[in-house]
């Protein structure tokens, strides 16, 4: 299986000069915790995650603000090109799975962006990864409780 068969075509992106305070509102109303970052072209520059931005909310120098300036502020004060990773991670297309969830492993990283020959085309996350895998356990119980019991 390569990581086209798997992937989420549906990639939620954010633009390279929004806020944080976008990001963390895009991430709510999608449901979703990895967003790509984008220019204006729509090329990948980086990857900004729930992970990047509280890491940016706990940082000593910003946390001590907390309190005389609201969390709200603080995001909308600052461009999601601060806080994301980059350059970002990520995998053709047409790679083995096994590579992209061995990367993910390695790299500590919850979701990979899927590239066709440099173009962003989709996504893989963890939860994709875990919902293949829960899938063919699933498939995999039912047809022992069926030989199980009808021999």
């Amino acid at each position: 299986m390569n990581v086209r068969q798997l992937m989420s075509e549906d990639v939620t992106t954010i633009d390279f000069g929004m806020t944080c305070h976008d990001a963390v509102e895009r991430m709510m109303q999608r449901r979703v915790r990895h967003l790509a970052v984008v220019d204006k072209r729509g090329g990948l520059c980086g990857v900004v995650t729930d992970r990047d931005l509280r890491h940016y909310l706990f940082d000593p120098k910003v946390l001590k603000q907390v309190g005389t300036v609201s969390v709200e502020a603080l995001l909308k004060g600052i461009p999601v090109a601060h806080v994301m990773s980059t350059p970002a991670i990520t995998i053709e297309a047409d790679e083995p799975l096994e590579s992209a969830t061995r990367l993910m492993l390695e790299r500590k990283i919850g979701s990979v962006p899927v590239l066709d020959q440099g173009r962003l085309v989709g996504i893989l996350t963890e939860t994709d990864v875990l919902r293949h895998v829960v899938g063919e356990d699933a498939c995999c119980t039912d047809v022992e409780t069926i030989v199980v019991s009808y021999p």
